[in-house]
């Protein structure tokens, strides 16, 4: 299946609008492209002007809503290489992520919290989607979201 499809189907299964803009509340800029790779800046949960999925995970949320909030804050990333690349089809790795996730004191988890972005991303990219990890528990996250991703993905010379 081609990235744009798996992304176009994996966004509609969440109710992520997939044209939606991407709002950045600060002097920074959510997509950079540098050389042969994509940096994106922190996303959380967010879908239009609200934070879905806002607590403490292993408190308020539960181990699934963590991880569609992980899958949320993917999605959030591929709309923006997308919107920058015009397809995903331009990704031809993503080699490094890092989740947060605001834990519980007791919550161990955050590695399963974290294999909601990489299934949504080998969703959509298949292998190549295949990356390197580190998931860590934070006391608080912006906007009291309970998971904050950052991600590098590597896109093709043409673009």
């Amino acid at each position: 299946m081609h990235p744009d499809e798996a992304f176009l189907n994996l966004a509609r299964e969440h109710s992520f609008p997939v044209d939606e803009e991407i709002k950045v509340g600060g002097k920074y800029a959510p997509i950079v492209i540098d050389g042969g790779h994509a940096y994106i800046s922190g996303q959380i949960p967010r879908i239009g002007d609200r934070v879905h999925y806002v607590g403490v995970v292993g408190a308020d949320l539960s181990l699934d809503d963590a991880r569609r909030a992980a899958t949320v804050s993917t999605l959030r990333a591929l709309a923006l290489v997308r919107g920058t690349l015009g397809t995903l089809a331009g990704v031809v790795s993503a080699p490094r992520i890092t989740v947060f996730v605001r834990s519980a004191p007791d919550f161990t988890q955050q590695s399963e919290v974290a294999d909601g972005a990489s299934e949504a991303l080998y969703a959509v990219l298949g292998p190549i989607g295949i990356h390197t990890r580190t998931s860590v528990g934070v006391l608080q996250l912006p906007k009291g979201a309970a998971v904050e991703i950052d991600f590098v993905f590597g896109i093709g010379s043409n673009h």
